[in-house]
């Protein structure tokens, strides 16, 4: 499954998945990959109908690696004063164009996150291993703490249940896992892997919200 820290796609290709995916900007596999996302992106009003409260109080939101802004957009939607900002890779926001309170910016979530009273981190961390996972999460951290406040990260990811009653639903999460592992080296993780993972950033509390069947809706404070 994993040779000298390559994935099987890696090894397959010669390349990583999202190398692959960004070797083209114009590339039809991108395209997909984008209207997949966005397609996922849509079930995320069920959820945003049922904890509304998650976004209440808050100013500023940056949705990291949220594509072409399809819950950010949703959220803008609902929460209209909500200043919002779609983060990610410069070629896929390049020529994505806004409104006053909604934007696209550019940049690498490995190096620095804008600044927001909220950061959102949708199907994003269980792509990454453990560090750097921890580096995603200690700079949303930096993100939220400005101009003297302390705002919180919205983490929506699977959250693995090893001691649930429904086996199936454990197996799905399982084979999410197995899919990460082999196309990334990424992984869906226990609670007690969410746990160690936000307390090692610094971070003081978590609160884990079961949403849409497989998912949960993690939110992470300072």
């Amino acid at each position: 499954m994993k040779i000298r820290n390559k994935h099987c796609f890696e090894c397959a290709t010669g390349e990583s998945f999202w190398d692959f995916l960004n070797k083209d900007s114009e590339s039809s596999t991108l395209s997909m990959f984008q209207d997949a996302m966005a397609s996922d992106s849509r079930m995320f009003k069920l959820v945003l109908q049922e904890n509304k409260r998650v976004f209440e109080g808050l100013e500023s939101l940056v949705d990291v690696g949220g594509g072409t802004g399809g819950v950010t957009k949703l959220i803008h939607e609902i929460f209209p004063h909500l200043k919002c900002t779609v983060f990610d890779q410069p070629q896929v926001v390049g020529n994505l164009t806004g409104n006053e309170n909604l934007n696209f910016v550019g940049g690498d979530m490995f190096k620095s996150i804008p600044s927001a009273d909220a950061v959102l981190l949708k199907w994003v961390l269980h792509d990454w291993n453990d560090e750097q996972s921890l580096k995603i999460l200690k700079n949303s951290k930096e993100a939220i703490s400005h101009k003297g406040k302390d705002g919180k990260v919205i983490i929506i990811d699977i959250s693995i249940d090893e001691t649930s009653d429904d086996r199936g639903l454990t197996e799905l999460q399982l084979d999410y896992d197995l899919v990460m592992l082999t196309m990334f080296l990424g992984k869906e993780r226990t609670k007690q892997e969410w746990e160690k993972l936000i307390y090692d950033a610094g971070f003081s509390s978590y609160k884990i919200t079961p949403i849409s069947g497989f998912k949960s809706l993690i939110e992470v404070y300072p």
